[in-house]
């Protein structure tokens, strides 16, 4: 079975564009981790929505795929994951 996972993500009005540049640059090296199946990951954006509103503030998503549960796991307790989160809560 393959799990997928899929993350969007919003940014305040006060990020530039360069910081969003830089994250989703790095984000994308999170797909070398042995628990991505394949090193399959995707970062895509920004949205196109027309009207950009339907994309309800959305920017960016991550899909990102896992042989099992367990690779999941092991995907979100990774220090790159946790860098990753502590990013997007601040």
């Amino acid at each position: 079975m393959t799990i997928v996972h899929m993350v969007m993500f919003k940014f305040r009005s006060e990020v530039t564009k360069e910081h969003k540049e830089t994250f989703v640059r790095e984000l994308k090296k999170l797909k070398q981790l042995g628990c991505v199946k394949g090193n399959r990951l995707v970062v895509g954006g920004p949205s196109v929505t027309d009207p950009i509103e339907r994309s309800k503030g959305f920017e960016f998503a991550l899909l990102s795929f896992h042989e099992s549960l367990e690779d999941l796991e092991k995907y979100q307790a990774s220090k790159e994951h946790h860098w990753y989160v502590a990013q997007t809560d601040s």
